[in-house]
């Protein structure tokens, strides 16, 4: 009776991590197949993206691919829910700035471009997802509320070193701001690791020079 109760009981601890083991299983493969995915955006940006070539990349058929995602799109989604939290959590950093008004230009710029600029290093295939003047509506939707508040930041940020200037002269400071980093990231993250500084010095220079000018004013 002893071991009949010893082998019910091994039976049951195995049918109850069972699902856990399965479940863990499954969501190192979605890790798999969205960091396969994210190296191939980056290589060969959306429209030459396949899921045959991302399954490939992964290490896996294109079957086991379909049995967690039925087409690129939905890798695409997934992908960008994962980057908006990535993304949030660099603005968190970046705009962290409670002594902004005690701070020179140059390190009020180095302080908000710098977690950016590492997001942007550290997930190759970003650029490659939200550069698309097509964007599927899903994609833009997961990160629309992300670049609203980015602007925001910018605009509070300026407001609060800026407390003289017109609320429209900042706007539109803001979003001129966001605009030159938006255009030179590309250039940026594609740079050989050697030739990136030199790019990021120049981008944070003009900014720079951008705050400095306004402190004029």
């Amino acid at each position: 009776m002893e071991d009949q109760r010893e082998t019910g009981a091994a039976v049951a601890a195995e049918e109850g991590t069972a699902p856990r083991k399965r479940q863990a299983r499954g969501e190192r493969r979605i890790a798999e197949i969205l960091a396969a995915a994210a190296r191939i955006l980056a290589a060969q940006g959306y429209e030459k993206t396949t899921t045959n070539a991302i399954a490939a990349e992964a290490g896996i058929s294109p079957g086991s691919l379909y049995q967690y995602f039925r087409n690129k799109d939905e890798i695409a989604a997934e992908l960008a829910t994962t980057y908006a939290t990535g993304l949030r959590a660099a603005h968190d950093a970046a705009f962290d700035l409670a002594d902004v008004v005690h701070l020179t230009a140059e390190e009020t710029v180095d302080r908000v471009i710098d977690p950016i600029l590492a997001f942007n290093v550290a997930n190759p295939g970003f650029k490659a997802l939200h550069a698309r003047p097509d964007m599927p509506p899903g994609l833009v939707a997961a990160t629309r509320p992300i670049h609203e508040a980015l602007r925001g930041r910018v605009i509070g940020l300026l407001e609060t070193r800026f407390p003289e200037r017109s609320s429209v002269e900042l706007h539109l400071a803001a979003q001129l701001m966001i605009q030159v980093v938006q255009a030179a990231m590309p250039t940026i993250t594609a740079a050989d690791p050697g030739e990136r500084p030199v790019i990021v010095t120049e981008v944070k220079r003009m900014l720079s020079a951008y705050v400095r000018e306004l402190a004029l004013r």
